[in-house]
């Protein structure tokens, strides 16, 4: 897509499952869109490319009509491959799978000057050059428009199944551990008589669901050190709900009055931690702190969007480097 005929700002345009992430997208904003589909699929190389505007649900159907998946995770299927990735939030699953931005190997972004830009490589075991899929991951559309990805296929688990327990899961390693303040439940994944000798040594008990998503007017997801979880738990208001991950260091949290929200951001901080707006406290800033490389990503910013056309103020970024005159 040449973005070049597109006049003033520009705001790259998913699922919006995700729309109140962070900064606020810009209102006079021109939106845009990518590609939708399937373009290329490699079963035997666990790979697969697809538009940045494919829908996950659709996506992940396809995936297992061969028995494989992408470790994408979002909250909601019909978030858009290229919004997960804009928005760089991982899944449950991260504590055995990895973050989202492992999940990309390679990738084509529109820039604002009319460019086209590829970077990474086909392969799983790939080398080339300058990580510009992991620069794109979490940049909420403010570098260009991803048009299009390569991602990383794996088996799909004969077996995906929740448990509950009142034991901590430190002694195994579960693919992914939930808490809501009762009984922690933990996910295991594999082949069936595995997941059921695994649950049976440890006692595990079968549950339908893990823990919901907290729901609120107001929400907002912690990262912090998982050392310090519990203690930080133990300092929550009681009227805010929340789901943690043990193991990996976030909290959703979500409440009706946006004080509590606010005092979860200032209790996240005294940890070393910081949370992020999902949606909701109108008027306050999405991050609540300075990006500890705001510096750096300004130059970046300045590199690829010069005149800061994509996504103006989506990110709280440090001014742009100044060009003296020889």
């Amino acid at each position: 897509m040449d973005l070049r005929s597109v006049a003033g700002a520009i705001a790259p345009v998913g699922g919006r499952t995700q729309w109140e992430i962070g900064g606020p997208p810009p209102g006079d904003a021109v939106e845009v869109r990518a590609p939708v589909g399937i373009i290329e699929w490699e079963p035997d190389d666990l790979t697969v490319t697809v538009g940045a505007g494919t829908a996950f649900a659709g996506l992940d159907a396809e995936l297992a009509t061969r028995g494989q998946e992408v470790a994408l995770d979002p909250a909601d299927e019909r978030a858009t491959v290229g919004g997960i990735l804009a928005c760089g939030c991982s899944g449950p699953r991260r504590l055995r799978l990895g973050p989202v931005r492992d999940q990309v190997l390679q990738v084509w972004v529109a820039l604002a000057d009319g460019r086209t830009v590829r970077g990474g490589g086909p392969t799983v075991k790939n080398v080339t050059g300058y990580d510009l899929p992991r620069l794109l991951v979490g940049s909420f559309g403010t570098l260009g428009l991803i048009e299009r990805v390569t991602l990383r296929c794996r088996p799909r688990p004969e077996v995906s199944q929740w448990f509950t327990t009142d034991r901590g899961s430190e002694c195994f390693r579960p693919a992914a551990r939930l808490s809501d303040g009762g009984i922690e439940a933990v996910l295991l994944e594999g082949r069936r008589v595995d997941v059921e000798a695994q649950a049976r040594d440890l006692g595990l008990v079968a549950t339908a669901e893990p823990p919901p998503t907290p729901t609120g007017v107001h929400r907002g997801r912690v990262s912090m050190d998982p050392e310090l979880l519990r203690e930080f738990l133990g300092c929550l208001p009681n009227e805010v709900r929340y789901r943690a991950e043990p193991g990996v260091g976030t909290v959703l949290v979500a409440g009706d009055d946006p004080d509590a929200l606010r005092a979860v951001r200032a209790t996240a901080r005294a940890f070393a931690g910081w949370m992020l707006r999902e949606a909701g406290l109108p008027g306050d800033d999405g991050f609540g702190t300075a990006l500890p490389v705001a510096t750096l990503a300004a130059r970046i910013k300045n590199a690829f969007d010069p005149e800061g056309r994509m996504n103006p103020g989506r990110l709280p970024l440090a001014p742009p480097p100044r060009t003296v005159a020889s």
